[in-house]
């Protein structure tokens, strides 16, 4: 059976409607692309790159968490997002010392990445829940170790590697780089959500044994998602090798680097396009500002207000703009 003609009970059909995509609901999508295209031609001032780097890290923030939800979408609870952005940003930082070119560099790192996923996603995609989620933490560290021991003439070892600067470090231009990417993963995004796939996801997310009585190949549709995730995950590696100058395993692969992903997914809220990029956008705005203002311990400030916003907001920010409008979904 075709997975665009799925058809779920009358409890889940709400959860695995497709989307509304209207040209009223694209509206806030489109406001936020222009003034984050408008951001960096305004007079910042003497404080203009430094702007730019928080700018160019709400980006790479946004790509990890839309990515993120893009595989939560089929039911999967993934603790490896770490192991991929550390992958597309080692996959780069090695393509450019054979003189590749960066823009060969990066998109062939991110699918060296996707096809490592598929290979990840062949051994662990039986598994569901907190299995397959402690499988995918494993597999990061096994990454993360093997990095790290490798020669030092190689990868740095636990040194690290130093990184060309991407587009030769003009802030302007990284920052435009970075979202044209953002654009790149949310047009990925809009499209799983229209297409087939979001039947598919759908249908795995409420029940694997339910979605293959109805035809779905489960475990086709899995790494699908996977390696879509994987990809646009590398890619934010990618860009924050380009952007830092030097990465090291224990900072590339932190365990940080796959709950961040999660918490600002669910913070803006799962299963849209627009949420998991305004929760980037609010969550590391915040971050500053309580970096600014309390100077010691703001990230205890910051992780009790995230908690707290959670708790009260289950359906994330996206809850409130479906509390006052009745159009289409995001």
């Amino acid at each position: 059976m075709r997975a665009d003609r799925i058809k779920t009970p009358a409890s889940k059909r709400q959860a695995a409607r497709k989307p509304d995509i209207t040209g009223m609901a694209l509206i806030p999508l489109a406001i936020f692309f222009v003034v984050a295209l408008a951001f960096p031609f305004l007079p910042l001032g003497d404080r203009s790159a430094f702007l730019l780097q928080i700018g160019f890290f709400t980006l790479v923030a946004g790509i990890m968490a839309l990515s993120w939800d893009i595989l939560a979408r089929s039911g999967q609870v993934s603790l490896a997002h770490a192991a991929f952005y550390g992958l597309g940003a080692y996959g780069y930082a090695l393509l450019l010392k054979t003189g590749l070119a960066w823009p060969l560099a990066m998109p062939l790192a991110a699918l060296g990445a996707g096809v490592i996923s598929l290979v990840l996603g062949a051994v662990t995609m039986r598994l569901s829940g907190m299995y397959f989620a402690i499988a995918t933490l494993a597999f990061t560290e096994v990454v993360r170790t093997v990095i790290q021991n490798l020669p030092e003439s190689v990868a740095g070892g636990a040194n690290g590697l130093l990184v060309p600067a991407l587009l030769g470090g003009n802030p302007r231009g990284q920052y435009l780089l970075a979202l044209a990417l953002l654009a790149l993963t949310a047009g990925v995004s809009l499209a799983v959500r229209t297409g087939r796939l979001h039947h598919a996801f759908a249908a795995i997310r409420q029940g694997e044994e339910t979605a293959r009585v109805l035809g779905v190949s489960t475990v086709r549709y899995k790494l699908a998602a996977f390696f879509i995730s994987s990809v646009l995950a590398a890619l934010a590696g990618v860009l924050y090798a380009g952007k830092t100058f030097f990465i090291s395993p224990l900072d590339t692969f932190s365990l940080a680097n796959s709950i961040a992903p999660l918490t600002t997914s669910i913070f803006g809220g799962l299963y849209t396009t627009l949420g998991p990029i305004l929760g980037a956008t609010v969550l590391r705005v915040a971050e500053e500002a309580l970096h600014n203002v309390v100077k010691n311990g703001y990230l205890v400030v910051y992780g009790l207000v995230l908690m707290l916003s959670i708790l009260w907001l289950p359906r994330g920010l996206m809850g409130l703009f479906r509390r006052g409008r009745h159009g289409g979904d995001l």
